[in-house]
């Protein structure tokens, strides 16, 4: 028989016969505060479980299912979750991961559409090949995350610190990124499968240094978005607006700025624009 107990005041919150918790049916349990850490619940059935404040840390979790589940500030740092099902593709069947950590996390192909992960921190974790569309991830930090062929269409990214992140091959169509991090991210250029950003929100979003080069980024709002340094040469920015925004040694060799609206940022300090005769108010 297995105790899981409470990780501070050692209080027996569940029992399971048996010598492991692999494939173990936990749905529905409350084990909030409870200690999992090193576990191993591969397999697991997890719907809804209340997990809390719990600690998953290196948790074995691949393949576990984790629809509804909440896991507000639950430590999963370094957490094998390759494979896991966070997600039933309804709003309501969404894990809550807000606040939790995820750091260096293994979250490799799993399903997290509409999971909220409010200021979880997913630094370095490993995000490839992850479903994550309409997910909750307002303020979350990714920093230097492998978010490669990712989808994170029509997410919620306002706040969220993705500094050298890499998002090779992703898809952020319509994602709302207001506010956003992307510092030296890596979303184009040399050995990277371009990422796609059309319609895209990056209103006053930091992209110093972010490399972009043969990005598709059509009707996406730029406005006062900081893009200095920023390699977009050979982006395709069409129907773009970058009213505003800081160029300052941004390299656009390649780009058609024909459809791009321009007014009132400074091209001038801008390498290789080729500005259309017809554009007013701009530098």
């Amino acid at each position: 028989m297995i105790e899981i107990k409470h990780k501070i005041s050692g209080e027996v919150l569940w029992t399971v016969e048996g010598d492991s918790l692999e494939c173990v049916d936990l749905r529905e349990a409350v084990l909030e505060g409870a200690d999992l850490s090193n576990v191993n619940l591969r397999n697991a059935q997890l719907q809804y479980v209340d997990l809390n404040d719990a600690d998953l840390t290196e948790a074995d979790l691949r393949g576990a299912n984790l629809v509804g589940a909440h896991l507000v500030r639950t430590n999963l740092r370094k957490a094998d979750l390759r494979g896991a099902k966070f997600s039933d593709g309804t709003s309501a069947g969404g894990a809550v991961l807000s606040g939790s950590a995820l750091c260096e996390a293994s979250l490799t192909g799993c399903d997290m559409r509409f999971a909220d992960m409010h200021r979880a921190n997913l630094s370095q974790a490993d995000l490839c090949r992850v479903d994550l569309r309409n997910a909750n991830l307002r303020k979350v930090t990714m920093t230097y995350a492998k978010i490669r062929s990712s989808l994170l269409i029509d997410a919620d990214l306002r706040g969220a610190d993705l500094n050298h992140a890499h998002l090779c091959g992703s898809h952020l169509n319509g994602a709302v990124m207001i506010n956003i991090n992307l510092d030296e991210a890596l979303l184009g250029g040399e050995n990277c499968l371009p990422a796609t950003l059309n319609l895209v929100d990056l209103r006053n979003a930091s992209m110093v240094k972010t490399e972009l080069q043969g990005v598709t980024m059509m009707d996406a709002n730029l406005r006062r978005a900081n893009l200095t340094q920023a390699n977009v040469t050979q982006a395709y920015l069409g129907g773009s607006i970058m009213r505003d925004a800081i160029v300052t040694d941004a390299d656009f060799a390649g780009v058609e700025f024909a459809t791009v609206t321009m007014a009132f940022a400074n091209f001038s300090q801008a390498k290789n624009v080729d500005i259309p005769i017809y554009k007013k108010n701009v530098r």
